[in-house]
C-alpha cells in the first residue's frame, strides 16, 4: 500500500493510485471513488484510513474514515451517508460523533442534564462498538497534524485535550500504536523545547545506535537458531515521550537511560519466551533491578511482555523485549486485535465477555482520570457512581440506576419479560429477587408463559424494584386487572355526587375528551383509581346543567377584613362576608386577586388569570368583587401545590426536599407519576408559603436542580 502520511503534500501520490493499493473490496473502492472530489478533505480522509489499516481494521471501518470528515463539514447528510453507504456506516458516524462527548470531561463548569445523558450514551457506544472510539483516535492523530503551522494557543488546546483524554484512554484499551502517537505529537506541542532537545541528541548518535543494535540483532538470532527456538529479533523505535517520562520518573540524564538502544524477540510459543530469556540471560549479563515479566502478571491493561536489559558488547546496555506474536499484536493493537467482524448485515461479533472486559478498561481508564484531577465530579457521580452497566446475554449492554435489581432489568427489556419473570441467574448463577446488580454483570432472566407479577413487587421495603419504571409497569399492570371492580366504584361514586344537583349520570359521557378516555367505563375506571377527581367531573357538569340562582347584593360602604380569620382578605364594599381560598387556583399572598360571591359560602377568592373563575364569570358577571390582602399579616400561611416536571432519576425527591429544608418551607403532601416511554416524571408538591415573594425564590431554586424541566402552579 502507498503511504501517504510521511510524504510532502505535493509528492503525494494520486487518489486512484493510492485506492488501488488499498486492500478492500472491489465494492468499497468503488463507493470512496464516489466522494473523492474534496482533495482537502479527502487528505484528512486518507490519512485516517492509512492510520486504521495498519491496526488492520475491517472495510467499513475504512469507509466510515473516509467519509467522516466530509460529514464534519456538512458535505453528507446521515441521511445520504445511509443511502450511499449503508445503516452501518451511518451508525458508525453517529458513534464517533458522540465521542464528542469527551470535550466534557475538560470542563470545570457544572455539567446539566443534557451533557450528562451526552457522556451516558458515549460511554455506552465506546462499549457497543470500540471501532467508534478507535476511527475517534485516528482522527484526533490527524488534527495533531493539521495544527502543526496554526498558532500556539490552538497548537497547544489540541495537545491538552489529546494528552490528557484521549492518550491515556488508548493505553487502558491496550492500543500502543495510537498511543505513542498520541503522546509524542502532544509532547511536541506542549513542550517543545524539551521535543527538541530529545530529539537531536537521538538523532545525533542515531547512525551509531543503528549499527549497534543491526549488529547485536545478527548475533541475538543466531543464538537462538542454534537452539531451535523459532522466534525473530527486531530492532525497537524509541519514542521521545517515553524517553522524557523516563528521565523525568528516574532522575536520569540522557546518557543514563539504559533503553535508548532497545530490541524485541518476537517468538511463536509462549515456552519459545522463556527459552529465548534463558539464552539472552546466559549469554549476557543483565540487571536485576530493571527486569519485568508481565506475562505472569499483565498490567491493567491486557499488556504481556518480557521486559529485561542487559549489558551488551562494548559495555552499553540494551533494553529487550519478548513476546509471543499474539501479544504483540494485543500490544500495538489492543482492543482493535479482538474486534471481530463480518460483511453484511449482522456485523457485530463481539462477545458479551468481550464487552465486559472493554467495560472495565474504560472504568479503569474513568478512574485514572479521576485521579489526575481532570474529571468533573458529575461524570464520575452520575455517570459512574449512580449507574451500572449490565449485560444481555448477547452482549447488548443496558443502563441502570445502582440498586437495580433483576426485575429491573427485566422490566427494562420489555414489560412483557417483566410481568413473566420468575427467576434470574447473573453469571450463571441463581440470584434472589432483590439482588442489586454490579457493574459488568451478565444477567439473564427466567420466565414462564403462566407466570404473573406480585403485588409484593411494589412494595419499597421490601427491595424488590429499585427503578419508577419498573414500579410504574407493575402498578398498570395490575390497575388493568382491577379495572371492573375501578369501573363499579367509579360509577357509584359519580352517581352519589351528581344525585346532590339533580344532574342525571349519562351527561358524563360529554366529558370522555376531556380527560382524555375513549369510553365512559374507562372515565368510570379513572375516577375509582383516582387518576381522574370525582369532585371534577361534578363542578364541570355543575356549571353547565344546575346553575346557581344568582342572589341579590346590597353592596355596602363599609372596608372591613373577611371574617375568616385565617385569611386575610379585605373585601371591598360588603361587610361581614366569609372569604375562603379557591382550591382550583390556590392564591397566596401577594397574587393578583379576583373574588366572586358564592351562595352561602361567602366570598371565593381567586387569582386573576383563574380558568374556573373565568367560567364563572361569564355566567355571572355580577358576582364579581375587588379583593386585596390585608397590609402587615405575617401569621398567616398558603398551601398551594406545584407541577413540577423532570427527567426521572435517583435523589431527584432528596434534591427537592433539601430546598425546601433550606428555604424553611413546609412540605404538606407529595405525589409523583412516572413516565416510562421517555424516562420523565410528574410531581406534585404541596407546600405552605408565607406569600407570593417566598414562593417564587422556591420556584427558582427548584428549577436549578439537575434534571427538572418545568415548574407549573396549579
Amino acid at each position: 500500500m502507498v503511504s501517504i502520511r510521511s510524504v510532502h503534500q505535493s509528492t503525494r501520490p494520486a487518489f486512484e493510485e493510492w485506492l488501488v493499493a488499498l486492500p478492500v473490496s472491489d465494492m468499497t473502492k468503488d463507493k470512496l471513488r464516489s466522494i473523492s472530489d474534496q482533495p482537502d478533505i479527502l487528505l484528512i480522509g486518507q490519512e485516517m484510513v492509512e492510520i486504521l489499516h495498519e491496526l488492520h481494521m475491517d472495510d467499513e471501518t475504512l469507509q466510515t474514515a473516509l467519509v467522516y470528515p466530509y460529514c464534519e463539514i456538512h458535505s453528507l447528510s446521515a441521511e445520504v451517508v445511509e443511502e450511499k453507504f449503508g445503516k452501518g456506516i451511518a451508525e458508525l458516524i453517529s458513534g464517533v460523533r458522540k465521542m464528542d462527548a469527551i470535550k466534557t470531561l475538560q470542563s470545570r463548569q457544572q455539567t446539566d442534564a443534557g451533557q450528562i445523558e451526552n457522556l451516558r450514551n458515549m460511554l455506552l457506544t465506546m462499549v457497543e462498538d470500540v471501532r467508534a472510539v478507535v476511527i475517534k483516535m485516528a482522527e484526533r492523530i490527524c488534527s495533531l497534524h493539521q495544527v502543526k503551522d496554526k498558532d500556539e494557543e490552538t497548537r497547544v488546546m489540541v495537545a491538552r485535550e489529546c494528552a490528557t483524554i484521549y492518550a491515556p484512554l488508548a493505553n487502558r484499551l491496550g492500543i500502543g500504536q495510537l498511543k505513542w502517537e498520541l503522546e509524542d505529537l502532544s509532547f511536541r506541542y506542549l513542550h517543545p523545547q524539551t521535543y527538541k532537545r530529545i530529539a537531536a541528541m537521538l538523532k545525533e548518535k542515531r547512525s551509531d545506535r543503528e549499527l549497534y543494535i543491526s549488529d547485536f540483532v545478527e548475533d541475538l538470532q543466531g543464538l537462538l537458531d542454534n537452539e531451535n527456538i523459532k522466534a525473530q529479533v527486531i530492532g525497537r523505535p524509541k519514542h521521545i515521550y517515553s524517553i522524557y517520562k523516563k528521565m523525568q520518573k528516574k532522575r536520569l540524564d540522557f546518557e543514563q537511560l539504559y533503553d535508548i538502544r532497545a530490541l524485541r524477540i518476537i517468538a511463536d510459543r509462549l515456552q519459545d519466551c522463556y527459552a529465548a530469556l534463558g539464552i539472552v540471560h546466559s549469554h549476557f549479563r543483565h540487571i536485576p533491578k530493571e527486569f519485568d515479566d508481565y506475562i505472569a502478571t499483565p498490567k491493567q491493561n491486557g499488556y504481556q511482555s518480557i521486559h529485561t536489559v542487559v549489558v551488551g558488547p562494548q559495555g552499553k546496555s540494551i533494553e529487550i523485549q519478548i513476546r509471543t506474536s499474539q501479544m504483540h499484536q494485543d500490544a500495538e493493537l489492543g482492543v482493535a486485535a479482538h474486534w471481530k467482524y463480518k460483511e453484511g448485515a449482522n456485523s457485530k461479533q463481539a462477545t458479551a465477555d468481550d464487552r465486559v472486559n472493554w467495560l472495565r478498561k474504560i472504568l479503569q481508564w474513568q478512574e485514572e482520570m479521576a485521579e489526575s484531577g481532570n474529571l468533573i465530579e458529575e461524570f464520575r457521580s452520575q455517570v459512574f457512581e449512580d449507574r451500572v452497566y449490565v449485560f444481555t446475554p448477547k452482549g447488548d449492554v443496558i443502563d441502570l440506576p445502582k440498586g437495580a435489581t433483576p426485575l429491573d432489568f427485566a422490566y427494562y427489556i420489555h414489560s412483557n419479560v417483566g410481568h413473566r419473570c420468575t427467576g434470574a441467574k447473573v453469571s450463571d448463577r441463581i440470584v434472589p429477587f432483590t439482588y442489586k446488580l454490579q457493574t459488568g454483570d451478565q444477567v439473564s432472566v427466567l420466565t414462564s408463559k403462566n407466570a404473573t407479577p406480585s403485588r409484593d413487587w411494589m412494595h419499597p421495603g421490601l427491595g424488590y424494584v429499585h427503578t419508577a419504571r419498573a414500579r410504574a409497569t407493575i402498578h398498570s399492570y395490575f390497575k388493568k386487572q382491577d379495572k371492573d371492580k375501578n369501573g363499579e366504584a367509579g360509577k357509584e361514586l359519580l352517581e352519589r355526587e351528581l344525585n346532590k344537583f339533580n344532574i342525571p349520570l349519562k351527561h358524563a359521557a360529554e366529558l370522555l375528551d376531556k380527560y382524555n378516555v375513549k369510553t365512559i367505563d374507562d372515565l368510570y375506571a379513572a375516577i375509582g383509581t383516582g387518576d381522574v377527581r370525582v369532585m371534577a367531573v361534578v363542578n364541570t357538569l355543575q356549571q353547565k346543567y344546575a346553575p346557581p340562582e344568582p342572589e341579590p347584593i346590597v353592596p355596602k360602604t363599609v372596608k372591613r377584613r373577611a371574617n375568616n380569620s385565617n385569611q386575610p382578605i379585605i373585601a371591598e364594599g360588603v361587610g361581614n362576608l366569609l372569604s375562603t381560598l379557591a382550591k382550583c387556583c390556590q392564591p397566596v399572598a401577594g397574587d393578583d386577586i379576583i373574588g366572586y360571591i358564592t351562595l352561602g359560602k361567602g366570598v371565593s377568592v381567586h387569582k386573576e388569570n383563574c380558568s374556573q373563575l373565568e367560567n364563572l364569570l361569564k355566567i355571572h358577571p355580577e358576582r364579581e368583587i375587588e379583593v386585596s390582602w390585608a397590609d402587615n399579616d405575617t401569621a398567616t400561611s398558603f398551601s398551594t401545590t406545584l407541577d413540577v416536571h423532570a427527567y426521572d432519576r435517583d435523589g431527584l425527591l432528596r434534591d427537592m426536599t433539601t430546598e425546601l429544608s433550606n428555604e424553611k418551607i413546609g412540605l404538606l403532601g407529595v405525589n409523583s407519576l412516572s413516565n416510562t416511554k421517555d424516562n420523565t416524571a410528574l410531581i406534585k408538591l404541596t407546600v405552605e408559603v408565607a406569600n407570593a415573594s417566598v414562593l417564587n425564590k422556591l420556584i427558582v431554586r427548584l428549577r436549578n436542580i439537575s434534571g427538572v424541566l418545568d415548574i407549573n402552579r396549579h
